[in-house]
C-alpha cells in the first residue's frame, strides 16, 4: 500500500538542489520512497493521501554527536577543550549509570526530531542504551561505544565488546533498519597505534563504520603529529583510512592532510558550533569541498555546543567559510542546506537516508511556513525560498516528522514520548551527577 504526502514545496536534496513545486512523495508499506517529484506526474497508486501545506524535504543526518551530554548541558561552558574534558567532563562521565544515559538520549533523541534531525551518528559510553532510546522515541541512529585507553577502561576489551554485539546483532536492525552499529576509537591522542590499528582491522573484516575525533584543537594532537607528521598521516598508517570512517572535526589540517583524506574517500563530519565554542577553529571547509571530500554537518555534544539543532551548523558552515574565505560566495543556502542532508549520508557511507529519491528511506520532513520567514510567500524564485529557510527560519517551523514512512513528530511534538516526563528524568539524573 502506498501512502502519499504532498505539498506546495518538496526540496528532495538532489545534488542540484532542485526545488519541486507542488510536489509529492510516495511511501511503501516498508518505509521506502517510491516516488519523488511533481504531484502531476506521480503514478496513480497512492491508497491514502496527507496533504501538507509548506515545504517537505529529507531528515536532517547529524555526523557527529554525543548526545547523552544533555546531562551534562552547560558545565563547564568557559573552559577549552582539553581542561573542559580533564577537569569537568571526564570526572563527571565516570559517575554515569546506564539508566542516566538512556534518559539523556530519549531527550537528546527527541530534541533531535523535533527540530527535523533523524538520523545521528552517536559515540556515547553504555552503547546499548543509546540503542534502545533510538528504538524508543522512533529516531535513526549510528550507534558507537567509546573505545579510549583511560584508567578503568581497557580499549582492548571495549574493541572485544563492540565486534562480538555486531556479530550477534548485525550491522543494522530494528525497524526500518533504524539503528546502524559502528567502532567508535575516540582519538589518535586518547589510544596507541596498536589500537587504532586493531580497531581498522575489526571494522575492516565487518564492513563497519569507524567514527573518530581528528585533529580537533590545536594543542591535543602534539605528539602524534610530532611521531608521524600529522594525525591523518597516523591513521592511514594503522589502515583506518582504507575502510569507512568518518572524522570529526578535522580542523587542523595541511594541504597533504586534505589531500590524503581524498584520496582515501574519507567522511569528514565538520562541527562549526562546537569549533567555535571551544576556540579550536575554523575548518578549512572551502578546501575540504575543492578536494571533493565527503562532508557532513555535527553538533558535537550538546554541553560543547550547547544544542542540537543542526539548522544553527547550516548558518554557521556558511558564515564561518564566509568569513574564512573573505567571500560572500563560498558557500551558499542551498550547498549548506545540502551538507546537512545528503552530504551528511554521504560522510557516513549510507545511500539510503539523507534524500528523497525512490529506494532509500522515508525520512522526511514538514516546515511549515506561517511564519514571517515565510512572508514573501512561496511563490519567489528557488534561490530565495532556500535562503530564506536556511536564513530565517531554520529549525523553529518544523512541524511534522517521519522516519521509515511512520511519523515521530506531529504538531512539533513526540507522538512517541512524553517530552514532560523526558525532561524530569534528566533533571532526576543531573541532580543525582551533581551531588554524588
Amino acid at each position: 500500500m502506498i501512502h502519499r504526502l504532498t505539498a506546495p514545496v518538496v526540496l528532495p536534496a538532489d545534488p542540484e538542489c532542485s526545488v519541486i513545486r507542488d510536489g509529492a512523495v510516495d511511501i511503501d508499506e516498508h518505509g521506502r520512497i517510491t516516488y519523488c517529484g511533481p504531484a502531476s506526474e506521480a503514478p496513480a497508486t497512492a491508497a491514502t493521501t496527507t496533504a501538507k501545506q509548506g515545504i517537505l524535504l529529507p531528515g536532517l543526518v547529524n555526523t557527529h554527536a554525543h548526545s547523552p551530554m544533555v546531562l551534562l548541558r552547560g558545565m563547564g561552558g568557559d573552559l577549552p577543550l582539553l581542561r573542559w574534558l580533564r577537569e569537568v567532563i571526564w570526572p563527571t562521565e565516570a559517575k554515569l549509570q546506564p539508566a542516566d544515559v538512556h534518559a539523556g538520549m530519549v531527550l537528546g533523541s527527541v530534541e533531535m526530531l523535533r527540530r527535523g534531525v533523524t538520523t545521528s551518528a552517536e559515540m556515547y559510553f553504555h552503547a546499548e542504551q543509546l540503542a534502545d532510546a533510538v528504538l524508543t522515541t522512533g529516531a535513526r541512529g549510528v550507534i558507537g561505544g567509546p573505545i579510549i585507553d583511560l584508567p578503568g577502561l581497557d580499549w582492548r576489551a571495549l574493541l572485544a565488546d563492540a565486534s562480538k554485539w555486531i556479530d550477534a546483532d548485525g550491522l543494522r536492525f530494528g525497524p526500518g533498519e533504524r539503528i546502524e552499529l559502528s567502532y567508535a576509537g575516540h582519538s589518535a591522542y586518547m589510544l596507541p597505534p596498536e589500537a587504532l590499528g586493531a580497531i581498522a582491522d575489526e571494522a575492516a573484516a565487518r564492513d563497519a563504520l569507524v567514527q573518530i575525533h581528528v585533529a580537533e584543537a590545536a594543542d591535543e594532537d602534539a605528539a602524534q603529529r610530532s611521531a608521524h607528521g600529522s594525525v591523518p598521516k597516523l591513521l592511514d598508517e594503522v589502515g583506518l583510512l582504507r575502510g569507512r570512517i568518518v572524522a570529526a572535526h578535522a580542523v587542523h589540517l595541511s594541504d597533504e592532510d586534505i589531500t590524503l583524506l581524498a584520496d582515501r574517500g574519507a567522511g569528514v563530519a565538520h562541527c562549526p558550533g562546537s569549533n567555535a565554542k571551544l576556540a579550536s577553529g575554523i575548518a578549512r571547509l572551502a578546501d575540504l569541498r575543492a578536494a571533493n571530500i565527503r562532508i557532513g554537518l555535527g553538533t558535537d555534544g550538546p554541553s560543547s555546543n550547547d544544542d542540537l539543532d543542526l539548522w544553527e551548523e547550516v548558518q554557521l558552515s556558511a558564515m564561518l567559510a564566509r568569513l574564512a574565505e573573505g567571500d560572500a560566495t563560498a558557500l551558499t543556502a542551498s550547498a549548506a542546506l545540502l551538507l546537512a542532508t545528503r552530504g551528511g549520508a554521504d560522510a557516513l557511507g549510507r545511500d539510503d537516508i539523507g534524500a528523497l529519491e525512490p529506494g532509500r528511506w522515508a525520512d522526511v520532513v514538514h516546515v511549515d511556513v506561517d511564519d514571517p520567514a515565510f512572508a514573501t510567500g512561496l511563490d519567489v524564485p528557488d534561490d530565495q525560498l532556500l535562503g530564506n529557510l536556511v536564513w530565517a527560519a531554520g529549525s523553529r517551523r518544523v512541524r511534522d516528522v517521519w522516519v521509515a514512512g511512520e511519523q515521530v513528530v506531529a504538531d512539533g511534538e513526540s507522538s512517541r514520548v512524553d517530552r514532560g516526563r523526558a525532561q524530569a528524568d534528566v533533571a532526576a539524573a543531573a541532580q543525582r551527577l551533581r551531588t554524588t
